[in-house]
């Protein structure tokens, strides 16, 4: 007996230290000890609108640490940059990555197993597009995010809202009107099990799914604060939302140290989110010139898209495609006030529902130059982002410089054949002219192996 106690404790001990070993997989054992060496480059650092003189960078484990004009001197893997232009991984501060390629209505339909597949084959494209980070701003992506995280799925850096918290009748409310009439405490709807939306209308129930988003990891928490143009039973101009509703969730977000966006296109939507301590407001192309003060006066952030046209507008029925184009309309308007009244302005998407429409992701980046220089637009969609991002405070579930190429910043880089200051329109062919990409120090892209080109 006592030598069966004996061994049971010394294979107990054994499969201890076997359990300990496989916390760390061999992929991150591998990571943490690597390092690549970028030669000659030409960086462009995310915050200043002039290339660097040529430069080299190395990079070990998930950061950049060092950036010299001299040699230097490793045995790290060694990318010959050829004098290419070294910058920071892109940022989309507003994307959807749990539904980018369902319809709306496969998305409520189909087997939430396949919809995370579909969204995983969605974020490997979304990397490879060179958007290494990605703010998402309503979904069930907690699952997707941990796959990434652990090496499971190739996909960005994902920080995530949940589900959009709604009111009855407003935008992200998706629900049939045969499941009408809601009873307060009782069955969810589907929407509301698979974690797209949650249906809150009073100060109780909103602090109720703030809470719970924040509990699966949310980094921000995402109410729509008025109509929107997708949804089927919400006028664009409605404000949903009373003011005490708004601030149970600003005092939820600000308990965990972080804050609230809210979707919001009209003045009054935006004026009593910001009276009730929300920090960003996403769209806002039907805001006034009061409401842009306002939004300067308070250092309010703007979290818009360059919507200029219906190209993403195909699957819209007649009064969502009558709501796109009144959006459209005000995007001029929105991106002038923005330059007017030096809104801290963030870029992204808010792509929906096509996949076709994502594959131009990069695109959409190259429409600010219609307002911004070329560098400009290419801050905005790094540094400026990278800068909202750290809101989330320590609900950032990626503490550390994003945005940037500089010494201890995280190594997500992307070297481009070709200069995107002089050419942005590079930024639109990710597949010939992003010849590197790297996330966290390991590269997920090189056309450069085997090249004695350059």
């Amino acid at each position: 007996m006592t030598v069966l106690r004996k061994s049971g404790f010394g294979i107990l001990a054994l499969l201890g230290s076997i359990g300990l070993s496989l916390l760390v997989s061999p992929q991150a054992r591998a990571q943490q000890d690597s390092s690549v060496l970028f030669q000659n480059v030409r960086i462009f650092d995310g915050k200043n609108g002039e290339l660097s003189a040529p430069s080299n960078v190395l990079v070990r484990n998930n950061k950049v640490e060092k950036i010299s004009t001299a040699t230097i001197t490793t045995d790290a893997q060694v990318i010959a940059g050829g004098g290419r232009v070294l910058m920071p991984g892109l940022i989309d501060a507003h994307w959807h990555a749990m539904l980018v390629r369902p319809t709306p209505a496969s998305a409520l339909a189909n087997d939430v197993g396949y919809t995370n597949l579909l969204a995983a084959a969605e974020a490997t494209a979304t990397l490879m597009r060179g958007f290494t980070t990605v703010r998402d701003m309503g979904g069930p992506s907690f699952s997707l995010k941990r796959a990434i995280d652990e090496g499971l799925v190739v996909g960005p850096r994902i920080y995530p809202s949940g589900a959009m918290i709604t009111i009855t009748g407003g935008h992200g409310d998706f629900r049939q009107l045969s499941e009408l009439p809601r009873t307060v405490g009782g069955m969810l709807s589907r929407m509301e099990r698979i974690g797209g939306s949650m249906v809150a209308d009073s100060p109780d129930e909103v602090r109720l799914r703030a809470r719970e988003q924040l509990m699966q990891g949310a980094s921000q928490v995402k109410l729509t604060a008025g109509g929107g143009v997708a949804s089927p039973h919400s006028p664009l101009d409605v404000s949903t939302f009373t003011e005490p509703e708004l601030h149970a969730a600003v005092e939820a977000a600000e308990n965990w140290g972080t804050y609230v966006a809210v979707h919001a296109y009209t003045p009054v939507a935006i004026q009593r989110s910001i009276a009730a301590g929300v920090k960003c407001i996403e769209h806002g192309h039907l805001m006034d010139e009061a409401t842009a003060r306002l939004m300067a006066e308070k250092g309010i952030w703007l979290s818009t898209q360059p919507f200029v046209d219906l190209s993403g507008a195909s699957a819209l029925g007649p009064a969502e495609l009558d709501k796109m184009r009144q959006v459209v309309a005000g995007t001029d308007r929105v991106y002038g006030f923005a330059k007017e009244y030096k809104l801290k302005t963030a870029f992204g998407t808010d792509i929906l529902f096509s996949q076709a429409l994502a594959e131009k992701q990069g695109a959409m980046l190259t429409t600010l130059t219609r307002w911004y220089t070329p560098a400009e637009a290419l801050i905005m969609a790094t540094s400026t982002n990278a800068e909202l991002l750290g809101m989330s405070g320590p609900r950032n579930p990626y503490p550390g410089k994003l945005g940037v190429v500089e010494e201890g910043a995280l190594a997500d880089l992307l070297l481009v054949d070709g200069n995107p200051i002089d050419n942005i329109k590079l930024i639109e062919d990710p597949a010939k002219n992003f010849v590197v990409i790297m996330k966290g120090g390991k590269v997920y892209k090189n056309l450069l192996v085997g090249d004695r080109s350059k």
